[in-house]
């Protein structure tokens, strides 16, 4: 039996944990995982630009 985590859900999961737990942390999280996604979509998931 195997298991492949990727970012994406595993970011996602802990996120709503953390929501439910701590309502207050929403906007920082979102803020947190929306620049984490565009930094993601612009340098690559290895962190190099392919021009």
């Amino acid at each position: 039996m195997n298991i492949h985590l990727t970012l994406g859900p595993l970011v996602a999961l802990i996120a709503g944990i953390l929501i439910l737990i701590m309502p207050r942390l929403l906007n920082f999280i979102v803020a947190i995982y929306l620049i984490l996604i565009g930094l993601i979509g612009i340098f690559g998931v290895g962190g190099t630009a392919h021009l």
